[in-house]
């Protein structure tokens, strides 16, 4: 039971499509696996570490943050994936696949930043991971009591939920990168253009939030 709920939680937080996805894809597609991957990984990372300061009790910690504080935090989250689409629908009208190994473009670190930024700027996941952790406890789903054995119930749940999520990433990323040598220039940049698209209605959806 353990071991499902882990998973479970974690490929709930990971395949549904949103922009740290379609980040990723983008890495995939306009890099390569390894930026790909980078970019799951962090995400991944990122997954297992919110259950873990949700299970840990971060649910109970009362913040004095001002009313404000959560559209601000969604305004921010919108201008940061707009300008993420903003940059694909730039890449779509010029990018071009390489032809070779000089023309690949060298190691970056951007694939992590991006994700960090999506993550931490998106107060949807924070709402998730402690509805994970209410569930999970209030209703002593984990088969042990939290309160005497939090700290490693919190550790084991949380590594699940991240290798969950992880292979969800990696094989995300895997297809893409399979299926990418077979996509026609054209195609390519359709597919930049789309991801731009979806993003940017992401950006739209969330600032439209924050006067809701």
């Amino acid at each position: 039971m353990f071991v499902l709920l882990g998973i479970f939680f974690g490929l709930l937080a990971s395949v549904p499509l949103g922009p740290i996805n379609f980040f990723v894809v983008s890495q995939a597609l306009k890099r390569d696996f390894l930026h790909g991957l980078m970019a799951g990984m962090t995400a991944a990372l990122l997954d297992a570490t919110f259950c873990f300061v949700s299970l840990a009790g971060f649910f109970k910690v009362k913040l004095n943050l001002p009313a404000y504080s959560m559209s601000v935090l969604k305004a921010v989250a919108a201008v940061i994936i707009f300008l993420l689409a903003r940059k694909l629908i730039q890449d779509s009208r010029t990018f071009d696949i390489p032809q070779d190994r000089d023309k690949v473009p060298s190691p970056s670190t951007k694939p992590i930043l991006g994700v960090v930024l999506l993550y931490v700027t998106n107060p949807t996941l924070y709402m998730y991971w402690i509805f994970v952790a209410g569930t999970v406890t209030g209703h002593n789903l984990l088969g042990q009591n939290i309160v005497r054995y939090g700290t490693w119930t919190a550790v084991g749940f949380a590594i699940v939920v991240g290798l969950s999520s992880l292979a969800w990433y990696l094989g995300l990323v895997r297809f893409i990168c399979y299926h990418q040598r077979r996509i026609k220039q054209e195609t390519f940049r359709k597919i930049l253009f789309y991801l731009g698209l979806a993003l940017g209605a992401v950006a739209l959806y969330t600032l439209v939030r924050v006067f809701i």
